[in-house]
C-alpha cells in the first residue's frame, strides 16, 4: 500500500472503481486482500430461460413493494452452465489476490446455489458451507407454497481456517436475520447495511475487503462503518457514482437515517 489513502496496485483504497473486475484483478498484487465479500449478478429470477433472460427490472423489482425505481444492471442473463463457468473465472482471479486464511463470501439464491458451490471449489477455494439470510416473515409470500424470503451466503477460504476452541472471536449464529428496508436501497438487489456489517465482521483478521461487484456500495459502507479497508469494482458508471457517494457519506459520519432522508439529493 502507498499514498495517503493507500493503493492496491493502481487502485485507490476506500473507493469503487468503474472497471470490469476481471481486468482490474489482473492488475492487483498477489496476497493483497483478506476477504472477498460480494453480491454478483445471480442470473436467476425465474424458472425458465426466458424468465432469466428478462431485464432486471422485471425480475427483481416488485412494484407493490416499492415506490422507487432503480437502474437496470448487466450480466444477469446467463444460463446455468455459463453462469457456473463465469463464477469459476472470477473466483479463481480473486483467489490469486489472497493469502492463507483469506475468505470468500458470495451471495446467491436457491436457483443457482449449486453453481456457486461447485464453481468455488473448481476455482480452488476450500468450501466452508452456507449461511442463510432470512429477510423477514412479511417478505415474498407465495400462496399454497413457501415464502421466498431466504437468500444464501456461500463461504470459502484460501487454505486452512482456524476455528473451534483455539480460535478468536464469538460462536456466531447459523443464520442472518435482517429485513429488507426499501428506504435504504439504491440498487434493485441492494443488501441491507446492517446485514453487510454483520458479514464483514465475521472474522476480525479480515481487514482488507474486496467487492468485485460493488453495485451501490453497501459492502464499502459496511467497511467504512467498521474501520476496515475496502476496494470495489463496478462495471456500471451510474452505480459506481452512487456507491462512492454513499461510502463517502458514511466516511463523513452521516448516519443511515440521514442517508435515507437525503438520498433523493445524494442519488
Amino acid at each position: 500500500m502507498d499514498g495517503q489513502r493507500g493503493k492496491l496496485g493502481p487502485f485507490e483504497l476506500g473507493r469503487v472503481h468503474n472497471v470490469d473486475c476481471m481486468e482490474a484483478m489482473a492488475l492487483m498484487p498477489p496476497g493483497c486482500v483478506d476477504a472477498i465479500i460480494t453480491d454478483p449478478p445471480y442470473s436467476s429470477g425465474g424458472m425458465y430461460r426466458a424468465d432469466r433472460a428478462a431485464g432486471t427490472q422485471a425480475k427483481y423489482q416488485i412494484s407493490h413493494e416499492t415506490n422507487r425505481t432503480y437502474a437496470a444492471f448487466a450480466g444477469d442473463n446467463r444460463d446455468q452452465r455459463t453462469f457456473e463457468k463465469w463464477c469459476r473465472e472470477w473466483m479463481a482471479a480473486a483467489l490469486a489476490l489472497t493469502h492463507d486464511g483469506s475468505g470468500l463470501a458470495c451471495f446467491i439464491d436457491w436457483r443457482n446455489i449449486c453453481c456457486v458451490v461447485d464453481a468455488m471449489q473448481v476455482a480452488g477455494w476450500v468450501y466452508r458451507g452456507i449461511t442463510p439470510w432470512h429477510k423477514g416473515t412479511d417478505q415474498r409470500p407465495v400462496k399454497g407454497w413457501f415464502r421466498r424470503n431466504i437468500e444464501f451466503i456461500c463461504w470459502g477460504t484460501s487454505g486452512p481456517l482456524l476455528t473451534g476452541h483455539r480460535a478468536e472471536g464469538a460462536c456466531l449464529d447459523g443464520m442472518f436475520f435482517c429485513r429488507v428496508d426499501g428506504a435504504q436501497k439504491a440498487h434493485q438487489t441492494g443488501k441491507p447495511l446492517d446485514l453487510m456489517k454483520d458479514v464483514v465482521s465475521v472474522r476480525n483478521e479480515w481487514r482488507v475487503v474486496l467487492d468485485p461487484f460493488a453495485g451501490s456500495g453497501t459492502t464499502g459502507m459496511a467497511c467504512a462503518s467498521l474501520g476496515r479497508e475496502f476496494i470495489g469494482f463496478e462495471i456500471d458508471a451510474g452505480y459506481c457514482q452512487i456507491a462512492n457517494e454513499r461510502i463517502e457519506a458514511i466516511g463523513r459520519g452521516i448516519t443511515v437515517a440521514e442517508l435515507e432522508q437525503g438520498q433523493e439529493t445524494l442519488f
